[in-house]
């Protein structure tokens, strides 16, 4: 499967412009998932072929920060990419996921529930 990040809720035109340019060089595609695409599993976004896609498309309200999750990538070129973002001076983004065989399953608004409660109960 091909690197991908996908992105929800992209930062302002300044900030994802630097995301773009610090991811380039590493050659990892960043996929920007429109709003409607919200209901749609990860899996299936992430382009797994037997993920299946959701019927309906998604109504609700934009998620409350951005979300990155990391797809496909080895150790090595997820500290890349992480390095690369932190360089870029576009975040802090504190919401960040790694696409697993239990999280596919998900939805962006289910994924970014569970990333925020990690986040809160580690940074209390």
């Amino acid at each position: 499967m091909k690197e991908t990040i996908l992105l929800f809720n992209p930062p302002a035109k300044d900030q994802l412009l630097k995301i773009e340019m610090a991811l380039f060089p590493l050659h990892i595609r960043l996929k920007k998932v429109a709003l409607p695409d919200y209901s749609h599993p990860l899996g299936y976004l992430a382009g797994i072929k037997d993920a299946e896609p959701a019927a309906e498309a998604y109504a609700g309200s934009e998620l409350p920060g951005t979300l990155f999750v990391f797809c496909f990538l080895s150790d090595g070129r997820l500290n890349q990419a992480l390095a690369a973002l932190r360089k870029c001076g576009a975040g802090p983004f504190p919401y960040k996921a790694i696409l697993t065989p239990t999280n596919s399953a998900w939805t962006a608004p289910d994924c970014f529930e569970e990333i925020k409660k990690e986040h809160e109960a580690m940074h209390p």
